[in-house]
């Protein structure tokens, strides 16, 4: 129980940007800013590729419709990065503890990677790149402020994190009729290239 607001934390994190997460941790562990983190974490090897993956996905997610391939590649590895990390925080090997932090934490991931893939989705409908930058940025910021704050108030960080899911949520809600809009334009598009390749196109004049 002791950990569990870090659970739910990392969870939520770990949905919105899971590479971060597994970054952060290993180095707030090797560090020694907080003994709550395993040593699994902390390894050099998983540091390395963890930002790597993180640098990777900085990039890939400001770009229009990259991030929304990015975030359907990620629909998996996030909510299973979460119980991952989850179920290590929570440690106690095969223990019912270890299985119902990975439960939370997967599930909090999958939600809050929802809400991301929702709204970027729902941000790629306008013409300019601009709005895409500063939403990477915001999540990047943010991951990085609840999940350093959770070091030291486990508990409000987790509240703080539950209130921005919650609120993403009902957001997405108000947007899911714009992602309609986007989806249907995107498939309209795909048909006429494919009309197109298949047809030619339309003589001059």
């Amino acid at each position: 129980m002791s950990v569990l607001p870090l659970v739910f934390t990392s969870g939520w994190a770990s949905g919105v940007n899971a590479y971060a997460v597994v970054l952060l941790l290993g180095l707030f562990g090797a560090t020694g800013l907080t003994d709550e983190v395993p040593e699994s974490l902390q390894r050099p090897e998983v540091l390395v590729v963890a930002g790597v993956l993180f640098v990777c996905e900085a990039f890939a997610d400001k770009i229009p419709y990259v991030d929304s391939a990015w975030d359907t590649v990620h629909t998996v590895i996030r909510p299973v990065s979460g119980a991952v990390v989850a179920a290590l925080l929570a440690g106690q090997s095969g223990s019912l503890s270890e299985l119902a932090a990975g439960a939370i934490g997967g599930s909090s991931a999958l939600a809050s990677h929802t809400v991301k893939a929702g709204t970027r989705m729902a941000i790629n409908t306008s013409p300019e790149p601009f709005s895409n930058v500063v939403m990477s940025t915001a999540e990047d910021l943010g991951v990085a402020g609840i999940l350093t704050f959770a070091m030291f108030h486990p508990e409000a960080a987790a509240i703080i994190a539950g209130v921005l899911l919650l609120a993403g949520l009902l957001v997405l809600w108000f947007l899911v009729s714009r992602i309609r809009r986007f989806l249907r334009r995107r498939a309209q598009r795909r048909e006429e290239k494919r009309l197109v390749n298949r047809l030619g196109p339309p003589p001059p004049g």
